[in-house]
């Protein structure tokens, strides 16, 4: 008797269950250390916004058939090129010196792929090195405070109805990405480049441009990040984004998202990020020294990701 469809795949249920694991295990475990507190699971939300939109990016890029290592430098670089302009000039032109520059570097990753036909592993991870080293040479290593009480609001401790402006970042661009991965003819193309790239150019697709329109995304992305990061913490510095590259990663992996191309989901990478944030919060509340937290961290997401990429269909 067959319990389950002949098309039961737990790959595309092992975000949902690792996230109940993950919360249920520190429910119980940390109930006493605040875990459950509206306050704790808002700041994960909070902490876990910039990884998102992220992760938004790199469904897109992955799904195409494509990878882009370096979207952690484009958030640093973007935090940064907001920051020093809104020193000198009104706040709406550091946000577009910001989104521009994520813009810009993504767009260079797609052109570099999709014309010169480089592979997006080593053009991305060049540049991942390069715009890290763009990072700290711009302030010379220093911090720079981001004073604009409109910007630190509109991108990061401001509230509408009630609901932190974090809050709202997240649940536009997942909607909005979802909506246009899902049900436009673009995101139709992405996914049928990422399945068969012969296939998707012989049909009509115009591959290269699809290519080139992914890697721009991300980083604009990316760029994004770097706003809500300068938001949040009120300062934007070379170290932004640098810890996110494996829990982005990850978060998009686990939520759907095949390395090879041809899938993915937008909704798995948001419940991929909150169940990362999760476990960092966890791992912080239960006392781990930051050598133990990355050991248990990087198990977790070792197993998560082993489980989720296995041919459980053979």
């Amino acid at each position: 008797m067959t319990i389950l469809p002949s098309t039961f795949d737990i790959r595309n249920y092992i975000v949902y269950l690792g996230f109940v694991a993950i919360f249920l295990f520190f429910a119980f475990t940390l109930y006493d250390y605040g875990f459950l507190s509206t306050r704790n699971l808002t700041n994960i939300v909070l902490q876990t916004a910039p990884a998102t939109i992220m992760a938004i990016g790199l469904v897109y890029v992955l799904s195409a058939g494509e990878i882009d290592l370096s979207f952690g430098s484009i958030t640093a670089v973007s935090a940064l090129a907001a920051a020093v302009t809104m020193q000198s000039y009104p706040m709406p032109l550091g946000i577009v010196a910001g989104l521009g520059v994520g813009l810009a570097i993504g767009a260079f990753n797609g052109a570099m792929v999709a014309w010169l036909r480089l592979p997006s592993f080593l053009v991305t991870l060049a540049t991942l090195g390069l715009f890290a080293g763009v990072a700290r040479t711009m302030t010379d290593l220093r911090s720079i405070p981001v004073v604009d009480p409109a910007f630190t609001g509109f991108f990061g401790s401001g509230k509408l109805f009630g609901v932190p402006s974090l809050v709202w970042w997240t649940f536009f661009a997942i909607a909005i990405a979802h909506v246009v991965y899902r049900q436009t003819r673009f995101g139709a193309h992405i996914l049928a480049t990422g399945d068969n790239p012969r296939a998707a150019q012989v049909s009509g697709i115009k591959v290269p441009r699809i290519r080139f329109l992914v890697l721009t995304f991300c980083g604009g992305c990316a760029g994004h990040a770097g706003l809500l990061y300068a938001g949040r913490l009120q300062a934007a510095k070379y170290t932004l984004g640098e810890s996110d590259l494996m829990t982005v990663i990850a978060a998009v992996i686990v939520g759907g998202t095949a390395l090879n191309g041809g899938k993915g989901s937008v909704i798995g990478a948001l419940v991929g990020s909150l169940m990362m944030g999760m476990l960092n919060n966890g791992l912080i509340l239960m006392g781990l020294s930051v050598s133990d937290q990355m050991i248990v961290r990087g198990l977790i997401i070792l197993v998560a990701v082993a489980v989720s990429l296995r041919d459980v269909t053979r």
